[in-house]
């Protein structure tokens, strides 16, 4: 113990006399370890403590307080109660010493044993010797620091000294100026309101001492550290303001006053304040202030140019309201939403009755603000507008004002109010429709893009439309499909028919549907030889809209059950060749049955529909064509193009599908391809023996391609889902694409491995499967004379995404390989945009739509492995080479994060400076698109190398490549955004150059070189930057 002691003795000597500050942390050290304890470092400081010299004093509380701050969890009791009557004490010393007395009363406040009764001892002390706001930073950030403690600690005891606790916060923060600081107050105050502490006489005090920083008016230091921003420090205090109904007396007229200000955020916080005080406060502590508060909401709408102060005017106006309609009424009491309706009635009301005057927006928006606050207030004021816009609406004859009056009407049908089952404009239903209808007949588009949103508004209370009237805009909605050739209307026309045929679908199902059949199939229609261009025009696009009528009302089963056959008949009849549609048309039958399967309602009955009815039916309808191959009349159904547009609706029908129903159809689609199982399609009448993974004789294609449908089929299954005879499945998929001729088929064929390979689990199964892979496909590119070497590396191109995806460990040996052919005389320009297939995201396949394997950040992690790889062949590749480096590093770099490719862009600035010069237009054209959004935030780099950029964009002005032009002259405006003096000595040059894209025979050069130019021109002048 001796010589703990003695140790003891000479850390304090070294720390107060020697002033080693890291002697502080060594005697917390031997205290941990029991070398001696703190009462014994209190008596080994004994002569320093006492010591004539404030600052040999303030050496020692500092040692003691330090050692606190690293301990104070291992204090007894009776250690804890006589360190705090010491450093009580010690408040009473010299000013220099109270620093460090605060830091040890910080950390003491901290101990789970604090006597009882030490908090009140503790505040009485700060409180009376303690004159915080002449304290520095740290120091005040100290005492707020003790209260916070204590009141998490000590909350009873804190009460029990009733307001005598407010009084002293409020006297330590008045004056305060620090944000840090300042943040940690509005938490205690919200503290001391919200936790049922006695503010007693003090309320005023408190509102005072903490409304003064209102509104918030701070805007950080540029590279703050603390982080502390102006919103933070907004939500804390608006938190203290609203906190208690005991402010609003003090809070509304400071709100009142504030709104007369100028500044925007100024008006904003007062009016955001005011919509929380709202959710606070009762109608008692609105009534007094409820005409001023009128007064400034309606001058802030109908006066400011400022969306955001008008919507959280509209937002307070609506709170306000809320609040008020939540008043219990009594037989004696003034009901006080009667009285503010009154006002706002008042004031707006008169304004309805004048469309043509710019009023009635503002008018009609705080009305319609109020309306939505409640029930009560929404019954009041349709009864006392909606009469006024509805005869208005009938004696009007001018399309404009009909059309206003109609909008102003949507919004309020739009939020209505509804109790229970009964709506708030059910006494309006009958006139309400009357407007819907007839307006509907007019022949104003702008007036029936409106009607329809009202009858969508209308059609979201069920009590406002009965089923006659359902009917009648059935009609209504058939019609205008049918004749309305404008396209805004048509749109409408879709949206509206959409929303109701998913609240009424048995209307569609009796009266839409067939009537859009029978149209689509009609004589007329059928009639193409005999009608002249413009006829049969008209007659593809009133045909165009009946198909897109039928997917948008197709988001209920019994709806999808009665609108796919009718598409599915139109592909039928294209292929029989019975219906004379359009490959275009053919097209969009796909692209709806897609639009179907993505947004009908995800249900058993609607997967039953596709796995049961669509898949089976178009790869039935696919194969009959792939038989009849390319007779004398070849079915549409072979094109390419009507292929890739099936393959969305299966693989998103398939994406969606029940784990039973997509089994099914993966089992399904597998025998059918491997096995040539054609059981489950309808119309079986094909041959009985089919192989179509097999490589057709002669130049055939026809049933090679349809290996597309497969991976459709397969490759968006989920990954729960075990695809059967998968390793069968994938020799016969590899053998397709590596000897096939076809590029459709063989390209199909890669996909469709590649989507099996990614979701394989891992093992050494997968890791043999492409070892495999890479030997044979490495056979076939390393024979120059291989007649297959296109599709090998097809192959290697999308098994490589396949694996990178996934953070395979094998993708490295993949990538390799491409990195190598890009070099290769005959496949170098293909790998080269190989890596542009490899950065993005596959429309078909590969992606998370279809269940893929996709790790985050896989773009970055391959860049930051190849890069090197890429810039090292590069430099070693022969000149006439180097192109191909130069166009897949552009194509890497471009799907890049742009953090990340500002951080990357110094190292590689010199190889994308080469790319501009590279003769490639396609390498020209991909490095001016990742440099253009680089450039409009400057990195330092970037302006080292200012004379080869300018240089070499300006030359790229004058390309042959109108795409070349375009981008090279918005990078030369983006260059317009760096350091003025740093682009100065270039404006005369630059300007020279934009004279001849000025001239340019392209309407978009000339466009893109006046802005440019523009900017230049105005550098350095009085009206530039």
């Amino acid at each position: 113990m001796a010589a703990g002691s003695a140790l003891l003795v000479g850390l304090v000597e070294e720390f107060v006399s020697g002033q080693q500050d890291s002697k502080a942390a060594d005697t917390a050290t031997g205290l941990k370890a029991g070398q001696f304890t703190i009462l014994q470092l209190v008596e080994a400081l004994g002569l320093h403590l006492a010591s004539s010299q404030p600052q040999t004093r303030a050496r020692g509380v500092q040692l003691l307080s330090n050692v606190l701050q690293q301990c104070h969890g291992d204090l007894t009791e009776r250690e804890v109660d006589v360190l705090l009557a010491f450093y009580e004490n010690r408040l009473k010393d010299h000013y220099v010493i109270t620093p460090h007395v605060l830091k040890g009363m910080e950390a003491l406040t901290k101990c789970s044993v604090l006597p009882p009764g030490s908090a009140v001892s503790i505040l009485k002390s700060l409180f009376q010797d303690v004159h915080v706001q002449s304290l520095m930073l740290v120091e005040r950030s100290c005492v707020y620091n003790i209260l916070t403690q204590l009141m998490e600690s000590r909350e009873s005891e804190l009460k029990g000294l009733g307001a005598d606790f407010v009084f002293g916060f409020v006297q330590s923060v008045d004056g305060e100026r620090d944000p840090r600081n300042l943040l940690l107050a509005f938490q205690i105050a919200r503290k001391i309101i919200h936790g049922g502490y006695d503010l007693g006489k003090f309320t005023e005090e408190l509102f005072e001492v903490t409304s003064c920083y209102f509104p918030i008016d701070f805007s950080p230091p540029p590279n703050d550290p603390h982080g502390i921003t102006q919103e933070e420090l907004i939500l804390a205090l608006r938190a203290v303001l609203t906190g208690t109904p005991r402010f609003a007396e003090f809070l509304l007229p400071l709100i009142i006053e504030k709104l007369d200000s100028d500044v925007q955020s100024a008006k904003v916080d007062s009016l955001q304040t005011l919509t929380a005080c709202a959710s606070v406060y009762e109608h008692k502590e609105l009534a007094e202030f409820l005409p001023g508060l009128w007064a400034s909401l309606r001058r802030e709408v109908f006066q400011t140019a400022s969306e955001r102060v008008e919507s959280a005017g509209l937002a307070a106006l609506g709170a306000l309201t809320a609040c008020i309609s939540r008043s219990v009424l009594n037989s004696d009491s003034e009901d006080y939403l009667d009285v503010f309706l009154d006002l706002v009635l008042k004031d707006c009301q008169h304004h309805l009755c004048e469309p043509d005057l710019k009023l009635v927006w503002p008018s009609a928006k705080l009305l319609q603000a109020t309306s939505t606050a409640s029930y009560r207030a929404s019954h009041r004021v349709a009864a006392a507008i909606m009469p006024s816009l509805i005869e208005q609406y009938n004696s009007r004859t001018q399309c404009a004002q009909r059309r206003t009056l109609l909008e102003v009407l949507q919004g309020f049908v739009q939020p209505a109010k509804s109790s229970e089952d009964e709506s708030v404009l059910l006494d309006f239903r009958q006139s309400l429709c009357s407007i819907v209808f007839s307006a509907l007949s007019e022949n104003s588009a702008g007036l029936q893009i409106t009607s329809l949103r009202v009858l969508t508004a209308l059609s979201q209370q069920t009590v406002l439309l009965l089923e006659s009237d359902v009917e009648l805009a059935v009609d209504h909605l058939t019609r205008l499909i049918l004749e309305e050739e404008d396209a805004k209307v048509s749109l409408a026309v879709v949206e509206c028919a959409g929303a109701l045929a998913g609240l009424h679908p048995l209307a569609f199902i009796s009266k839409l549907v067939p009537r859009l059949k029978g149209e689509i199939f009609s004589e007329s229609m059928a009639q193409g030889d005999c009608a002249t261009p413009s006829q049969e025009h008209s007659q593809q696009a009133v045909r165009q809209r009946c198909l897109t009528a039928l997917a948008a009302v197709s988001s209920r089963p019994s709806v999808v059950q009665e609108s796919t056959p009718v598409l599915l008949q139109v592909l039928t009849s294209s292929h029989t060749g019975t219906g004379l549609f359009s490959l275009e048309e053919v097209i969009s039958v796909c692209h709806n049955l897609q639009r179907i399967a993505e947004h009908a309602q995800d249900t058993e009955e609607t997967g039953h529909v596709f796995h049961d009815i669509i898949i089976p039916r178009l790869l039935g309808l696919a194969l009959q064509a792939a038989m009849r191959g390319s007779s004398d009349h070849p079915s549409p159904l072979v094109e390419e193009s009507v292929l890739s547009a099936m393959v969305p609706v299966i693989s998103t029908t398939c994406a969606r599908l029940q784990s039973q129903l997509a089994g099914q159809t993966a089992t399904r689609a597998v025998s059918l391809f491997l096995d040539g199982d054609m059981s489950f399609l309808p119309e079986n009448a094909f041959p009985s023996q089919i192989q179509l993974l097999k490589k057709q004789a002669g130049d055939s294609w026809s049933q090679s391609q349809m290996v597309c449908l497969l991976m459709g089929c397969v490759c968006s299954l989920p990954r729960s889902v075990e695809v059967p005879q998968i390793d069968r499945l994938l020799l016969e998929l590899e053998e397709l694409s590596c000897t096939c001729g076809h590029p459709f088929s063989y390209t199909s064929a890669a996909k469709c491995y590649a989507g099996l390979v990614n979701k394989r689990p891992a093992g050494e199964a997968l890791d043999s499967l492409i070892d495999g892979t890479l030997k044979r496909i490495s056979t076939e590119l390393d024979c120059a004379s291989s007649s297959v070497r296109t599709q090998a590396f097809t192959l290697l191109l999308w098994v490589a995404k396949a694996l990178l995806l996934r953070y395979h460990p094998l993708s490295t040996a993949l990538t390799d390989k491409l990195f190598s052919l890009l070099s290769d005389s005959e496949l170098g320009s293909l790998a080269a945009d190989g890596f542009s297939l490899l950065m993005s995201d596959s429309p078909d396949v590969l992606n998370r739509g279809c269940n893929a394997d996709v790790r985050i950040m896989y773009r970055q992690r391959f860049f930051t492995e190849n890069s090197a790889k890429l810039v090292q062949g590069f430099n070693s590749a022969a000149q006439e080479k180097k192109s191909g480096y130069l166009k897949a590093l552009s194509h890497i770099v471009n799907y890049l994060p742009r953090q990340v490719q500002l951080t990357e862009l110094p190292a590689l600035l010199p190889l994308l400076l080469e790319a501009l010069s590279c003769p490639d237009q396609a390498v020209q054209l991909s490095t001016l698109s990742c440099l253009q959004p680089v450039l409009m935030d400057p990195p330092s780099a970037l302006i080292t190398q200012l004379e080869a950029l300018v240089g070499r964009t300006l030359t790229l002005t004058t390309s042959p490549a109108m795409k070349v032009r375009i981008a090279s002259l918005r990078c030369i405006h983006a260059l317009s955004r760096f350091p003025e003096h740093e682009i100065m000595p270039f404006r005369a040059r630059v300007l020279r150059a934009l004279a001849v894209p000025l001239d340019d025979l392209k309407r978009m050069v000339r466009s893109e070189a006046v802005v440019a130019r523009n900017e230049w021109f105005l550098l350095g002048s009085p009206g530039g930057r």
